[in-house]
């Protein structure tokens, strides 16, 4: 038997454990996993120099713009992004111009990036006006929906908590998903109309609006809807303990809930405004070091479900304006997420089983992606090849994302992505892509 591909001389990440082995590849699923005696014979060979193989990571929470966004990324530049980072599958955000919000615009958008994509891209929709139009969008392939309570995106009246739980319920059905921005719209909205009125015009003030209460009060809404429809529910971004304390209280109720943080929430801190200003502004924005501190308990305790990277490109001029309230909130992190963290395995304060666990096999999980999240046979080939002693510094100017600027610039960072195998081409090899647009694959929900 002659397969496509053997990688040899890989330890590879399987079950909690690391095993000195290599991997068959045909028609970009795994095929064998064993010693190189006992794997066929391939077309090409391809020797990982004892670097350690993980399953390809998952980033449940990324913006990949395009349409009328182009400007900000497309689905080319933010899937070389992902794969440069060792992101083998994303799920895209619906908050885009038009707003992903109909079984029309999905298919629209799913066209568009067919032929452009160099990882596998999943895609979320906003809710419809009509409920009775859920259906439609999940049969024609969502694999989640995501709800603002930041704010109005997508048709359903996010204050009408009547609707929300009948819409919840008709994914409950059709097991599908709802992820959640949870932050409480109008105590936003009251505090910024009136830090405005004084004329408060600073990131100081943009965290009073932005406040922990604001999203404490919010996680309390999308838990009430939790039990109201006993729907899969995900809390996107939490950036307080608070919200942590709440969410744990809830699943030991069996709720179905989950919940995910940021490398910026995990990284950062309000401290940090001082000398970066408005260029690390994010939505929710990061938080003292206390808290920050205390999302780190969550993540080594298992509260914390998924790390995201919450990828949001945008310009820099739309990044710095002399009117804090028109700062386009949101950095990239396709390009930095897994560098970050496996300084953080490097240091300790974090494990690699936890970090398979957290950008593999439970967003897999989560989010019902069929066949990846581990390295398995008959699993796809979508694979995340690590040298944790390799060293280097965050540069944005050499992002493959048109975000070329970033809160992290000039980190040193221990263990970098070296390889990305995405359906069993190698797509990224040290930093260069290799491959042509189009190896990534859509992913269909619930077809």
């Amino acid at each position: 038997m002659l397969v496509d591909t053997v990688l040899l001389n890989g330890k590879l990440y399987i079950d909690n454990e690391i095993f000195e082995a290599g991997i068959a590849i045909e028609n970009g699923k795994i095929v064998k996993i064993g010693k190189e005696p006992n794997l066929p014979e391939a077309s090409e060979k391809i020797d990982l120099k004892g670097c350690l193989a993980l399953p390809g990571l998952i980033d449940v929470h990324v913006h990949l713009r395009d349409q009328e966004l182009a400007y900000k990324e497309t689905f080319h530049t933010g899937t070389a992004a992902a794969v440069a980072g060792g992101i083998t599958t994303l799920l895209d955000m619906p908050n885009n111009k038009p707003v992903t919000m109909s079984a029309q615009a999905l298919r629209e958008r799913m066209k568009i990036a067919e032929s452009q994509i160099l990882a596998n891209v999943g895609f979320y929709s906003a809710f419809p006006e009509e409920k009775g139009q859920i259906p439609q969008i999940i049969n024609v392939g969502a694999v989640a929906f995501k709800v603002f309570l930041i704010g109005q995106i997508g048709g359903l009246n996010i204050d009408d908590d009547q609707e929300m739980v009948e819409a919840l319920s008709i994914t409950k059905e059709m097991n599908v998903p709802v992820a959640f921005h949870a932050e409480d719209r109008r105590e936003v909205e009251e505090k910024r109309q009136k830090l405005m009125l004084e004329n408060k015009n600073s990131v100081w003030d943009f965290l009073k609006a932005h406040s922990p209460e604001a999203e404490i009060k919010s996680v309390r809404k999308v838990i009430t809807l939790a039990e109201a429809s006993s729907a899969k529910v995900h809390i996107c971004h939490v950036s307080c303990s608070e919200s942590l304390k709440l969410i744990s209280e809830a699943k030991s109720k069996s709720l179905k809930l989950s919940c995910e943080v940021t490398p910026h929430h995990l990284l950062l801190s309000s401290d940090d405004f001082w000398e970066k200003g408005s260029l690390m502004l994010t939505d929710p924005p990061v938080r003292s070091k206390e808290e920050q501190q205390l999302l780190w308990k969550g993540v080594s305790n298992g509260t914390v479900d998924v790390l995201a990277s919450d990828h949001a490109p945008h310009t820099l001029e739309e990044k710095f304006s002399d009117e804090i309230w028109k700062v386009s909130p949101g950095v990239p992190g396709l390009e930095t997420t897994l560098p970050l963290m496996l300084t953080q395995v490097n240091k300790g304060l974090i494990s690699i089983h936890d970090l398979v666990r957290l950008m593999a096999e439970n967003p897999a999980k989560i989010f019902g992606l069929n066949r990846k999240g581990a390295l398995k046979e008959g699993f796809s080939a979508d694979i995340t090849v690590v040298d944790l002693n390799k060293e280097g510094v965050i540069d944005s100017s050499q992002f493959y994302s048109k975000a070329n600027y970033s809160p992290f610039d000039d980190w040193p960072v221990k263990g970098l992505p070296v390889k990305t195998f995405v359906n069993g081409v190698l797509v990224m090899d040290n930093r260069e892509i290799i491959a042509k647009p189009g190896v990534g694959k859509i992913i269909y929900g619930k077809i």
